[in-house]
């Protein structure tokens, strides 16, 4: 099994390109940079994505400036760590008017399977409310009586960590009481939809305007045996692509979710009403306490009530339907 040395550099945002590119002409050329300051030029220009940064995200990136690099554990590994601490060693004077902070070498050894399987040890199953447990997919797990929800955690938004997911599936363990229609809208993983079909939903169709959510739903709801006759995936844009989602629109649901974040679900309140029979049951999350009022004000002036409201480390949950 092939063994490796991980070289961490901590390093100042104000040199790390020029560490880059000294590394680069070296030979180092392999090499990963977490880096705050481009953490936080990704929020500047992402502003609409705000709401669904994770705050332990935002804050293990604070002060970060690091250089990663990856070199095979073999007879030579030594004598091109020596010759990355004399480049290292080097910079300060090379580049007077620089400020590459530290310069601090760490070495680590790494296995070829502790990259392919350490990141797993990060998922454990989740229990949600009476009836609920997330459980990864790779992990062999005895419910004890509660319906288990099996995922493959990747990129998408839905893991059931997220207090915002874990306040809409407790409203789902409420709202399902069997043969309903669900639909999903900004649905990610498929999280929401699975688990309203396992609670005993007729059919749920996920809307994402992902195109790689729709390959990712379809695939965890696969893991947990549901297939097309009661999982439909699509992807789409509610508010501005009605003509190619006629078939979302020629029907009413039972019950709509929306774990978004607010500035999507504003301007699609104004759509909600047609996917709504008089009953229907909208619940609707990922909105952060201080947008909550904005939020609201848009249900409402589409002709809803706001029936619940939940709270979970400052961010909302409510229900809403018809005005009776």
């Amino acid at each position: 099994m092939m063994q490796w040395l991980e070289l961490t550099v901590d390093s100042a945002s104000q040199g790390i390109e020029l560490l880059e590119a000294a590394l680069t002409l070296n030979g180092f050329d392999s090499f990963v940079v977490d880096d705050e300051a481009d953490f936080h030029r990704f929020l500047e220009t992402n502003r609409d994505y705000w709401d669904i940064v994770d705050e332990e995200l935002e804050n293990s990136m604070d002060g970060v400036s690091r250089v990663r690099l990856y070199l095979s554990d073999g007879p030579d590994a030594m004598e091109e760590v020596g010759r990355l601490r004399a480049l290292l060693a080097s910079l300060p004077s090379a580049y007077p008017d620089a400020d590459f902070g530290p310069l601090r070498l760490g070495i680590a050894n790494v296995r070829d399977e502790d990259w392919e399987n350490n990141w797993k040890q990060y998922y454990q199953p989740i229990t949600i409310g009476q009836k609920l447990i997330v459980v990864p997919k790779w992990m062999e797990h005895a419910p004890d009586g509660r319906v288990p929800v099996y995922l493959d955690p990747g990129m998408i938004f839905g893991t059931g960590a997220h207090a915002s997911t874990q306040m809409c599936m407790l409203r789902l363990e409420e709202c399902i009481h069997g043969g309903e229609e669900v639909l999903d809208l900004g649905s990610g993983s498929g999280i929401l939809s699975i688990t309203a079909l396992l609670l005993g939903a007729a059919h749920a169709t996920g809307v994402d305007v992902d195109p790689k959510a729709e390959d990712i739903a379809r695939e965890n709801a696969a893991i947990n045996g549901l297939y097309s006759d009661r999982f439909t995936a699509v992807t789409g844009n509610v508010v501005t692509g009605q003509a190619e989602l006629q078939g979302l629109f020629s029907k009413r649901y039972d019950i709509v979710c929306m774990n978004i974040f607010a500035d999507v679900i504003i301007p699609m309140a104004a759509v909600l009403p047609q996917f709504l029979k008089e009953n229907t049951v909208v619940i609707c999350s990922g909105v952060l306490e201080n947008r909550y009022e904005e939020v609201r004000a848009a249900i409402e002036a589409a002709g809803l009530r706001i029936r619940s409201l939940q709270t979970m480390k400052d961010w909302c949950c409510f229900t809403a339907g018809k005005e009776a």
